[in-house]
């Protein structure tokens, strides 16, 4: 696409001077533009293209409400709303191909809500005065935002907003018209490991699984990852999840910032999406490379990957809280799921002589599991390391019957 159009939200009675010199940026790069003002007290100088009077009232509401609420968090939450339902409509109907937003933390918030109302693909950048900040809860990240530090903007331009200003421009309206959207040629099954050393089978199942007419989309389960991960499968984006890589459901449980959110291993079942599910590191406990490890860590195993992640191990009866979250998640599930089970590990790092190696609580997991695991979540036990070729051979084996079963379609929803 030559000559995209950009959607550029912001408060105009506010921002006016910088989501102006955004749209001549764009412009100047022969792109299109629509303008949509989500500002409550005043007003814009300049007409725009979704008033905030229409963004009110797409959230089945009102300026004059947002007013009186007076709450501007509650003012912000009705424009967040409007400004949702009306940015996916407009691209829905072709009119826009990517959005460009501007903010501080009331601009982020909606910002982030207004993201999330886009499918993957569709260009979405955010210049924010908190860009990559610890206010942002990772949970409210669509899979494929991407923001800009919106460097001395807090009021006013100057030529080190610019600077940020022109990048988000001529990034978004690059991406526009670079962008290969999400293919529909192929049946995708989603996978999720965690890198390539740590848990290997990606490397036998994914090109057996092409080789069977399907694609495969490995999510990395650090976090982000398993967001992403579940954002997709939320929408219906895959006709089999591959879900063995679990370190952000401990993570979760522990209460590590290193998780996929409380939805982790909820939304495939939601959607109706047949589950395989192997509990690959689960085992783990996984800390951000600059946390202090809790004292009540300090006795187990303990592995620095690099200088931004790094794990110690569950205790036994932690392994079992693990089993039955699974299991508590699993259960409500609307279509088929299979555990598979790894008797001989769950991670290269607890075979035998490895740092985590510790049989007395990969027995412990094992145990509960077959304790919790019910009807209709199916258990299956293979005699195997995760990691080993007869784990592999064994999901390839079920995978098959799925879709000889009719379980997992092999071809592509109209």
């Amino acid at each position: 696409m030559n000559n995209p159009t950009i959607l550029i939200v912001g408060t105009y009675d506010t921002k006016q001077a910088e989501l102006e010199y955004i749209a001549q940026c764009i412009q100047r790069q022969d792109g299109q533009v629509k303008t949509m003002d989500v500002s409550v007290l005043g007003e814009a100088a300049v007409a725009c293209d979704v008033s905030k009077h229409q963004v009110a009232e797409a959230a089945q509401s009102s300026i004059k409400a947002a007013i009186d609420s007076g709450d501007e968090n509650m003012a912000m939450q009705i424009m967040a709303k409007g400004a949702s339902q009306l940015t996916a409509e407009l691209h829905r109907s072709g009119d826009i191909h990517g959005v460009l937003i501007l903010g501080g933390t009331m601009g982020t918030d909606l910002a982030l809500d207004v993201c999330q109302a886009l499918p993957l693909g569709v260009p979405k950048y955010v210049v924010s005065t908190v860009s990559f900040s610890a206010l942002i809860p990772p949970d409210r990240l669509s899979p494929d935002i991407q923001m800009i530090l919106w460097a001395g903007g807090l009021y006013g331009l100057s030529s080190i907003c610019k600077a940020s200003l022109s990048q988000a421009a001529g990034a978004v309206l690059g991406a526009a018209r670079s962008v290969e959207l999400p293919s529909t040629t192929r049946p995708v099954i989603g996978m999720t490991s965690l890198g390539s050393s740590c848990l290997s089978y990606m490397k036998n199942l994914k090109p057996a699984l092409e080789e069977r007419g399907f694609e495969v989309a490995i999510f990395h389960a650090t976090g982000m990852g398993g967001m992403a991960f579940e954002k997709i499968a939320s929408q219906g984006g895959f006709v089999c999840v591959m879900d063995f890589a679990l370190p952000e459901l401990g993570n979760l449980l522990a209460g590590s910032v290193v998780n996929g959110g409380e939805d982790r291993l909820l939304n495939a079942g939601r959607a109706g999406i047949p589950q395989l599910i192997a509990p690959g590191c689960l085992d783990l406990i996984d800390f951000a490379g600059w946390q202090d490890i809790p004292e009540r860590y300090a006795d187990r195993p303990f592995h620095a990957h690099n200088r931004l992640i790094k794990s110690s191990a569950l205790n036994e009866e932690e392994r079992r809280e693990t089993a039955r979250a699974m299991a508590d998640r699993l259960s409500n599930a609307s279509a088929p799921v299979q555990v598979l089970l790894p008797l001989q590990g769950l991670e290269e790092w607890d075979r035998e002589g490895e740092a985590a190696h510790d049989p007395a609580g990969l027995n412990a997991f094992i145990d509960e599991a077959r304790r919790v695991f019910k009807a209709p979540t199916e258990l299956v036990e293979i005699d195997a390391h995760i990691n080993d070729q007869a784990f592999s051979d064994r999901v390839l084996e079920l995978f098959d019957e799925w879709v000889q079963d009719g379980v997992v379609t092999n071809q592509v929803s109209e």
